[in-house]
């Protein structure tokens, strides 16, 4: 099957008094090429990405190989996603991320290490994603991408902000993955990124399609050759140009940019050399260059026209160039074991060559001049456009032009194969996946869990708070052991234990919400009930064992401050066990069910809180109302219906949790258990994008 993506007709929703930002856009990203969604900002790129995505509501449908993404079982091993930074908790390390996310997805725990040595961070697997780098947050976030093995790569501005030698990298693993089959789709606003690096070019501008073109076309429509020289004599070469231009009737325009610098169009390195060489003007940089148009620029080209100067005509549309901005100088450290790469170059005035940036589709190359720059050799097979970059402001050494290597036809993506330019080798596809499996989601919610210490750290805080409370209510006295051992005080709506548990459970969607784990999965975690059952598990085990321990430190505080006779065992502990087990878990459940509804942690621990300040006083008061008949003899009657006696004496067991239900609270918390789950419920197939 042909992999490849077909957007029909995107348009967004209409905003106030505004235009939609996106209006019927459609167009196509095939197999083994690199397509590029080129625009200035606010033209609606990344809008295009989220409703192709499903992660924004509008018109118009997107199909990955001929299906749309909601109708794929797994959207994150169809489509690869990098939107923005890299969504994931600050304090998670690189590697517990990935292998996080890999049990998200079905892949092998060893997919992690792969992919970390694949894109050379395999030194920095330890470090925390807050700390990292904004190259290395780029390369983590391309490894994301490629952790569930997809067919399909969505990148948002992958190359931002990057250096150049980070830029070089992360092209050079597109292009691999490209060249291997796949296909790779990515946003940006650098025209000259663009002509370079991909096969395809789809400009929009203000919303709309403007152009769906081949990458040489782009280059040829939108981008402004000239040649760049660099001569102490500036005026007089400019004057010398013109005259030249003037007897061979030929349209050249000389730009002087300020300084020793002059920006010449309409003309070739060779004539230009030649010109200041019979003149015996001394050059210091002599160079083809490729300069931004705008946005709009050659489309259409009528409208350009009427944009150019009166006094010379030009070979070319478009207005005046403007320099660019350098990029920061970053290189992200890299493990040993990865792939070599070259070596990073910093940009700066007084280096004697320009780093060259590697070229992605089919190009034009310029024709070649004894007196031009000579590229540097290709590394990725393909052939390399002549002009550098226009940021490239530096003196260069003049070099014999080196013819590039054959052009190589995309396969399938064979690891044992290195992909051309690549870096390092890209990971092992995943050969056998295993079938659908209930405990890949349990997986997941624990390893998210436990790979963060804000778990850890909660509950030491709970067993403290609750020992020092313990302390201080036995040294008050008046309160009852119970209470003593769960630290309770009468004063308080919950004790510690519990407003930990309901911390605890809020954070298993809070967190997800404001770190969305799979941006290929709608923006966050799938809203499912294998997900819903998997973290509710989690938060009843967590919060199982924090009411145990709590009351184990407690008793054993109790015992170390005042002796045996604060910390023995009630005699009708199964009861009161029982009710204080429902009553942590249901806080942790209603913090896990307030926390997906309002997308919010502080939502969900409020909403643990609202229980016994708001929804035990109203079940109160229709327990305590005018009553007929009443719930007399309850426990006799349990033991009717359950007819024989259950092993180890579990009969009780179920008697102290029918009790403890019975009870305003535990009434109360299963009210509001219900409420939020049915509201959970229609949130998630109201949000849902058909």
């Amino acid at each position: 099957m042909l992999r490849v993506i077909q957007a029909i007709g995107l348009t967004s929703n209409p905003r106030k008094e505004l235009p939609p930002a996106v209006d019927d856009v459609s167009f196509e990203a095939h197999a083994g090429r690199v397509t590029a969604l080129l625009g200035a900002p606010g033209a609606g790129k990344t809008t295009v990405l989220r409703l192709m995505l499903e992660l924004q509501r509008g018109r118009g449908v997107t199909h990955f190989r001929g299906r749309p993404l909601h109708r794929i079982a797994y959207p994150s091993r169809e489509v690869g996603v990098l939107l923005g930074e890299v969504p994931g908790h600050p304090g998670r390390t690189v590697r517990g991320h990935l292998r996080m996310l890999c049990a998200a997805a079905g892949a092998p725990i060893r997919r992690a290490d792969e992919i970390l040595e694949a894109v050379g961070l395999v030194s920095l697997r330890d470090e925390r994603l807050g700390s990292l780098s904004r190259g290395t947050d780029r390369r983590l976030g391309l490894a994301c991408a490629l952790l569930a093995d997809p067919h399909t790569l969505v990148l948002d501005d992958p190359a931002g902000g990057l250096s150049t030698s980070e830029s070089r990298w992360l092209h050079d693993a597109l292009r691999a993955y490209a060249t291997q089959g796949g296909t790779v789709l990515y946003a940006t606003a650098d025209p000259k990124e663009t002509a370079r690096t991909a096969d395809r070019v789809v400009t929009l501008e203000r919303g709309r399609l403007v152009a769906d073109q081949e990458a040489a076309d782009f280059s040829r429509t939108r981008l402004r050759p000239r040649v760049a020289v660099r001569t102490p004599h500036a005026t007089r070469l400019a004057a010398l140009l013109a005259k030249e231009a003037r007897t061979t009737h030929r349209s050249i325009e000389v730009v002087r940019e300020g300084g020793n610098r002059l920006s010449v169009y309409g003309s070739t390195c060779a004539d230009v050399g030649e010109v200041a060489f019979r003149n015996g003007v001394p050059v210091h940089q002599l160079a083809d260059e490729t300069g931004d148009m705008g946005p709009g620029a050659g489309v259409p080209q009528a409208r350009a026209a009427q944009a150019r100067s009166s006094a010379a005509p030009q070979p070319s549309t478009g207005g005046p160039h403007e320099p660019p901005t350098q990029a920061p100088s970053f290189v992200a450290p890299r493990s040993p074991t990865a792939g070599p790469r070259e070596p990073s170059t910093q940009t700066a005035p007084s280096s004697a060559a320009a780093p060259k940036a590697l070229t992605g589709g089919p190009h034009e190359p310029s024709t070649p001049a004894p007196t031009s720059a000579a590229p540097e050799p290709p590394t990725d097979g393909l052939p390399k456009p002549q002009p550098s970059r226009a940021s490239q402001k530096t003196h260069q050494t003049l070099q014999p032009q080196q013819s590039p290597e054959p052009l190589h036809t995309p396969g399938p993506f064979n690891p044992a194969v290195p992909a051309p330019g690549a870096s390092s080798p890209l990971p092992p596809p995943i050969s056998v996946r295993s079938a659908p499996s209930p405990l890949r989601p349990l997986r997941y919610e624990f390893r998210r869990a436990v790979g963060i210490a804000t778990g850890f750290v909660t509950g030491a805080v709970v067993l403290v708070a609750s020992a020092v409370t313990a302390v201080l209510l036995a040294r008050v006295g008046h309160t009852p052991q119970p209470r003593l051992l769960a630290a309770w005080p009468r004063e308080l709506p919950l004790p510690p234990a519990a407003l930990g548990a309901g911390l605890l459970g809020a954070l298993a969607f809070g967190d997800e919400f404001r770190h969305p784990a799979l941006a290929a999965d709608r923006g966050t975690v799938p809203r499912r009930l294998g997900l819903l059952t998997a973290k509710l598990l989690v938060a009843a085990a967590t919060a199982l064992l924090l009411a145990v321990l709590t009351v184990g430190c407690d008793a054993q505080v109790l015992y170390l401050f005042y002796g045996r006779d604060l910390a023995e065992v009630p005699a009708d502990w199964p009861t009161l066990g029982a009710g204080w087990i429902c009553l942590v878990v249901g806080c942790a459940w209603a913090g896990v069910l307030a926390a997906g509804v309002f997308r919010s942690t502080t939502a969900g621990l409020a909403a643990v809180v609202a229980v016994p300040v708001l929804v035990v006083p109203l079940v109160q008061a229709v327990w305590e109302g005018h009553s007929v008949r009443t719930a007399a003899d309850f426990p006799l009657r349990l033991r009717e219906v359950l007819l024989t006696q259950w092993p180890f004496g579990g009969e009780r067991y179920v008697e102290a949790v029918m009790l403890a239900l019975a009870q305003p609270v535990g009434s109360a918390l299963m009210l509001s258990l219900a409420t939020l789950l049915c509201a959970y419920l229609v949130t998630t197939l109201r949000g849902r994008v058909r």
